[in-house]
């Protein structure tokens, strides 16, 4: 008897505990995981809201969470806020916590903040596959204010005694000077503030983008990348460029490792047409050495296997340049990106067809890469816009894993280089 009632307690007990998760969030400097197949339901609704705590004001994120057969694959929870972010880990993690009868959980976490137009951006972790017309990620955002009190102290009556003497006079030389000076200045002020109000009503809704531009999303420019199959290395910064522009560029990247299968349903000739027409640039990465047989493989890099696409697709855009030659404004989308320090356009590493495109060089030019990804067209281009238009801003540590894959790749492009050299000379002199 006692027996079972203690095994009854115990399970009423373990139920009540096992809907009890607790979230810890902390900083997180590194890329976001990803993977291609198995991935946790999305975001199901996301707050703020601005509480005041011990005279602080800090804002409460709340988020909410579907109870589905996809939580086994949640690791964790992504909170973007002020180019910040922040890593939330579950304790116990969904895929051992039992939850039954429950479809959904709320969590919360308290961060301080400044003021001003605050943008917030949460996802599951791990991220799913890029598809495009979706997006991983809700965003909200609060207004803060800015303003504080302010406390006068009273100060004590004080009496003063004017003497005024009255006496006849005859009006100064000077009096009309003044008044036209007085009315001159009344008219130029009303000109400065009617600019002034021509100027807040053009930009009144980029005003908050102005000012704090790196907390606004960015509508993301259609980027296309291809690049030619040289080995796992040149594969690897590749991705990391691409991983970079999608993440921190304000970009929506079309590359063949992430369509592999609508390549196959489409074909790659088919697949590319349709891709380069609906880019806005297309981007042709470029290696800085070309050796017989391409470089050697570089072991401190685990291998990757490279897409059988990426062998047609280089000659196939090589071809889409060389068409569009004749034509300065169609060639124009077409951009060359160097993964290495800067060479000559007329050296013979760069194929003939790509001599004649706008070249950048990694990391050298990233930043004036990102810039130009963004810039107005041609008949935009007035004052006002340029004083109103968004701009892209990523801090150091975002550039971490892209810089440290072009650097390794440069170091073994210019020892395998060097490694070659001795068999050119030799053939040469025979």
């Amino acid at each position: 008897m006692w027996g079972a009632a203690l095994g009854f307690f115990c399970f009423v007990a373990a139920q009540v505990t096992s809907h009890e998760i607790k979230v810890k969030c902390d900083e997180y400097d590194d890329f976001p995981p990803a993977n291609n197949k198995l991935a946790p339901s999305l975001v199901a609704d996301f707050k703020l809201e601005k509480v005041t705590v011990a005279g602080e004001v800090m804002l409460n994120i709340s988020w909410a969470i579907n109870i589905d057969a996809s939580n086994k694959y949640l690791d964790g929870t992504r909170i973007v806020m002020m180019q910040q972010d922040y890593h939330c880990e579950y304790d116990p993690p969904f895929a051992s916590a039992h939850l039954n009868n429950l479809s959904q959980i709320w969590f919360h976490y308290l961060r301080s903040t400044g003021c001003g137009n605050i943008s917030v951006q949460v996802a599951n972790l791990p991220l799913p596959p890029v598809v495009e017309g979706t997006f991983a990620y809700k965003v909200s955002n609060i207004e803060i204010s800015c303003s504080k009190q302010t406390t006068v102290k009273p100060t004590s009556p004080r009496v003063t005694t004017v003497m005024v003497t009255t006496e006849l006079t005859t009006p100064a030389l000077g009096v009309k000077p003044i008044i036209i000076t007085i009315f001159t200045g009344g008219v130029a002020a009303l000109i400065i503030l009617t600019l002034c109000y021509i100027i807040y009503k053009r930009c009144r809704s980029n005003t908050g983008t102005l000012l704090y531009y790196k907390k606004t999303p960015l509508v993301p420019v259609p980027v296309l990348v291809i690049y030619p199959a040289v080995n796992s290395s040149f594969q690897q910064a590749v991705v990391a460029f691409a991983e970079f522009l999608h993440w921190h560029g304000g970009c929506r990247v079309a590359i063949d490792i992430w369509q592999q299968e609508k390549i196959a349903q489409q074909g790659p000739m088919r697949w590319l047409a349709e891709q380069a027409k609906s880019a806005d640039w297309v981007l042709i990465v470029s290696p800085q050495v070309e050796t017989p047989g391409h470089c050697l493989p570089d072991p401190t890099l685990p291998e990757a296997s490279i897409p059988a696409a990426a062998h047609d697709l280089y000659p196939l855009i090589l071809n889409m340049v060389a068409c569009h030659a004749k034509s300065a404004s169609e060639l124009a989308k077409f951009w060359v990106v160097q993964l290495g320090e800067q060479q000559d356009k007329s050296s013979c590493m760069l194929p003939l067809e790509l001599r004649v495109c706008q070249s950048f060089c990694l990391m050298k030019d990233l930043t004036k890469l990102c810039k130009h990804l963004h810039a107005l067209k041609q008949n935009d281009k007035k004052i006002l816009n340029l004083l109103c238009r968004r701009g892209v801003s990523y801090s150091e540590k975002n550039t971490l894993k892209l810089r440290e894959t072009v650097e390794k790749l440069r170091g073994h492009q210019v020892n395998v280089s060097r490694e070659v050299q001795p068999l050119n000379s030799v053939v040469s002199r025979t």
